[in-house]
Order: C-alpha cells, then structure tokens, then sequence
C-alpha cells in the first residue's frame, strides 16, 4: 500500500505536469496566431526587398563571407558537403570556406583529400583540424571565426545541402539592416519519404519552422540560430561574447545573448537548405537528447539575465516557453506514471465528480490537440506538395513524441542536476556513400521505454474497469507511443549489428582481394 504522504506527492506533481502540458500546448496556438498573422506580409515584404536590393548592388559590391564547415566523424556527408558549398554562386574571391574538421577516424583523411581538391580549382577553401574537440563544436566556430577574413560568418552542418543562390537571398538582409545579427534559413528534407520515421521528424520540424521560428520572428519574440543553415554578422558573435561550450546547444546559447547585447534575428521563410534526417531511431534519441538537455542548460544559464532584461513581458513569457520547451517530456511522464497509482489509492481521485474529470479533460484535449493543429497548419503553408498525404503519418509522429519522453526527461534531469556541458555526440548520417559503419551501443534505455509502455498499458485497463474513459484514450497513446520506440529502438540496434557485421565482411573480402 502507498503512504498517504506518497499520494499527496504524487497528485502534486500529476496537477503541475497537467497544468505544464496545457501551458506548453496553448503556447501552440499563440504561435499559429502570430504566423497567420503575419505571413502575408512579411513574406511579401521580404521578397520585394530582395529585388529592391538587386536594383542597386551589383556582385562587385556584395561583403566578404566566410562559410564555417564544423565536421566531427562525418565521412558519409563531408564530400557532398564541401561540393555543395563550393558550388554557391558568390565571388571566390569574396567566399572564405573553412572546413573546421575535429574527427578521429577516416572522415579527416576524406576532408584533406577533397579540400586539397577544390584548392586545386581555384576556390578559397581552407582546413583547420582540431585534436582536442575543447568544447566541440563551440570551440571548432571559435577558433575559426578568431582567423575569420569575412564580416558574415554562414555555417553548415555535415548532412546540409544548400542551394547555389542561399548566399545571395541571406546576405542583403544584412547589408541593409546594419542591427540584424542572424538571418535563419528555413531546414528542407533529403529523404523525407525514406521511412515512416524520417516522414514523422519531417513534420515535426517543419512545425518547428514553419510556424515556431516565423511566429518569433515575425512576433518580435527571442527566436533562436538553430545551429546551420544560417549567416551571422561577425560583430553580433563577438559582442555576445563569442561562442562558449557550456552548453550543449551552443547555438541557443549564442543567440539569446546576442539578442540580449541588441541584435535581431531574422527568420527567413522562402529560403530552403535540405538536410539528411536520421533514419535510426536511436540516432534520432541521440539527438533529441542534446536539444533537450541543451535547452535546458540554456535556460538555466539565460532566462535570468532574460528576466532581469528591460524588455516587454510577453518577450520574457516567449523566451520561458521557448527554452523550456523540452519540459513537456517529464510532464509527460509523470502524467503517464501518476496515473494508475492515483485511481487505484487516492481516495479524492477515486472519488472525483464525472463534471471533473470532464473540465479536466476538456483542457487537457485542447492542449493534446495544438501540436496537432500546428503540424497541420505548418504543412498546409510550407508550399511542399502532398500534404495531405504526409498528415497521415501524423500518428507516428504523436507516438514518437510521446515515446522519447523517458530519454528526454534523463536530458532535463541531466540539465538540471549536472554543472557539466557534457559530451556532444553526433548524429550518425548515410550520407551520399557508406564510408564507415558508425557503432552503437546497447540501448539500454530502450528496455525502460517497454517497461513504462506495458505499465501504461495496464494503467489503461484499470481506467476502463474503473469506467474512467476519458483519461483512456491518453493512457492508450502512452502505451502504443513507450511501446514502438522501445520495440523500434532494439530492432535498430540489432539492424545496425548487422549492417556492421556485413560490412566488415564485404571490407575484408575486397582486402583478400586487392592481395591476390
């Protein structure tokens, strides 16, 4: 039997992690309002700037850029990368290319081969190895932004592919606004419809950008650098007190106080860079996990200084909601953990009014329901085709979401409870060509994901024992979304042993053969 204390405990916590969902859901809709809002307009506004631009400079005129390359491991990618960046149509002698490469395997011996090669061509490309990764990819920018010849600093990631003309539609943002510190792209899709998984993330991230990132920027909120696909002013770096490595998002990190030093970002919505999506579901907890506990980092590190700036409140209540953002996964899980014990012990629960549990759920509907409505808004306007197919796999989506919650809210916790940055680990890529098999560990994790699944499962059945089905159809989402990620989480583990095993196989008989 649980103490009535425990209880007590539990229903606490169970009304605060209801209360953070309904908080973190209506944010949703405040986002959506501020993106229709403002689409139109701004939209517009931005494109006749552009072609107003283009009236009065010429490429003669156009400011030095340097394009900072951070590569850790990424053999599969860093070629299509370099290629890609090379390929920009702005003036050699006026597009610096550092390729800061940290790796510790093959990847270094591929970048110095290809850098050597686009050297050859004429174009301005240099590499800077590192060997300690002091503050990883922080500390890659740092040392390449302090020998910088470009006032404009654009970065790309490994698994980007920007367009030709991404240089010319960012940079006169810039020029003609002397306060605007970034210029965001918006992040496009490789393989978006290699799998039922990388169809999930494509929406979620284009929820994140289409609605999320537009509403901050357009609302006049702190919106946030996410990391690639975007170009600083070099002087909005160095002002905000250049890049630190406390932080395991060191992007968000940077942009808050730059923001707080005086600078704009600008989010620039037509502007497109497809990038690769994980299609390993433990790479994608991998990386979820650093943006969580990044996040969180940057919030204990921020919103202080946030709080205590002489800015309007609704921008202090959005930079809150924004980097607290990945709060939603332990609210998650307490609510999916709390269930059960609560019917089952506490007497007030057991005992609440139908007319309750109703309201209660009436709220908690609507809030259920606004990630939902964003995605399908974010689809609607992001000017891709067939969206209305991808809204299908909108369920994959809600149950990936649910079913991280256990490795996210590790991450928060980890934030929390830790003074360390901690390690940066990568997201492994395919890329254009399979370099290397990049090894995973056991996923532990993924056990603990089946066990909460299968409890709240059980959780379910008691619900609708107890005739309580309006918290059902939450505890049934709970248990299918715990339950595939554990499931999907083993079957790529075991999937990627294989792939190695059959790798290291191929590479050996080719090794046999080049002897003979």
């Amino acid at each position: 039997m649980i103490s009535q204390f425990l209880l007590n405990i539990m229903f606490v916590a169970y009304v605060i992690a209801g209360i953070g969902l309904v908080a973190y859901g209506f944010n949703c809709y405040a986002s959506i309002y501020l993106f229709l809002k403002n689409s139109r307009k701004v939209r517009l506004d931005d494109r006749k700037a552009i072609l107003q631009f283009y009236r009065t400079h010429t490429m003669d005129s156009m400011p030095m850029v340097t394009t900072q390359l951070p590569i850790y491991n990424e053999a599969n990618c860093v070629e299509r990368l370099i290629e890609a960046i090379c390929a920009i149509d702005y003036p050699k002698e006026k597009h610096e290319i550092q390729v800061l490469d940290d790796s510790t395997d093959e990847c270094l011996e591929v970048t110095t081969r290809k850098v050597k090669e686009m050297q050859a061509k004429g174009y301005n490309i240099v590499l800077i190895p590192r060997t300690d990764r002091k503050e990883f990819k922080a500390g890659a920018l740092k040392a390449g932004l302090a020998i910088a010849k470009g006032d404009f600093i654009s970065i790309f990631d490994a698994d980007f592919v920007p367009e030709k003309d991404f240089l010319l539609k960012t940079i006169p943002y810039m020029v003609m606004d002397s306060k605007v510190g970034l210029v965001q792209g918006r992040w496009g899709h490789l393989n978006r419809n290699e799998s039922g998984l990388t169809l999930a993330q494509s929406i979620g991230i284009d929820g994140h950008f289409v609605i999320e990132q537009s509403a901050r920027s357009w609302g006049k909120l702190f919106m946030n650098f996410n990391g690639t696909a975007g170009v600083w002013r070099k002087q909005a770096i160095l002002d905000a007190g250049n890049w630190q490595g406390d932080t395991l998002t060191e992007d968000m990190d940077l942009s808050y106080r730059s923001q707080l030093a005086g600078w704009r970002m600008k989010f620039v919505f037509d502007v497109i860079v497809p990038a690769e999506l994980p299609n390993d579901i433990n790479a994608y907890k991998a990386q979820q996990f650093r943006w969580a506990k990044g996040s969180i980092q940057t919030a204990i590190k921020i919103l202080p200084k946030v709080l205590k700036a002489k800015v309007p409140l609704r921008v202090k209540i959005g930079a809150f909601m924004h980097t607290t953002h990945y709060s939603i996964h332990p609210c998650m899980l307490f609510t999916a953990l709390f269930a059960f014990p609560l019917l089952a012990f506490y007497e007030p629960v057991k005992n609440m009014p139908t007319w309750a549990f109703i309201v209660g759920f009436a709220f908690i509907f609507l809030a259920a329901v606004a990630p939902s409505v964003l995605y399908f808004v974010a689809q609607r306007s992001s000017g891709y085709s067939g969206w209305r197919v991808r809204m299908l796999s909108l369920p994959v989506l809600m149950s990936l979401g649910v079913g991280i919650a256990v490795s996210n809210t590790r991450a928060v916790l980890s934030a929390i409870f830790s003074r360390k940055g901690g390690v940066f680990v990568r997201t492994p890529k395919k890329g254009a060509k399979k370099l290397s098999i990049y090894s995973q560990k056991f996923p532990f994790e993924a056990v603990l994901e089946i066990v909460v699944g299968l409890y709240c499962f059980f959780g379910l059945l008691e619900y609708i024992g107890a005739q309580k089905f309006i918290i059902g159809p939450f505890l049934a989402l709970y248990a299918v979304g715990f339950l595939s990620v554990g499931v999907l989480s083993l079957m790529h583990y075991i999937s990627s042993i294989l792939e190695a095993y059959r790798y290291s196989k191929s590479e050996a008989a080719a090794e046999e053969s080049s002897i003979a």
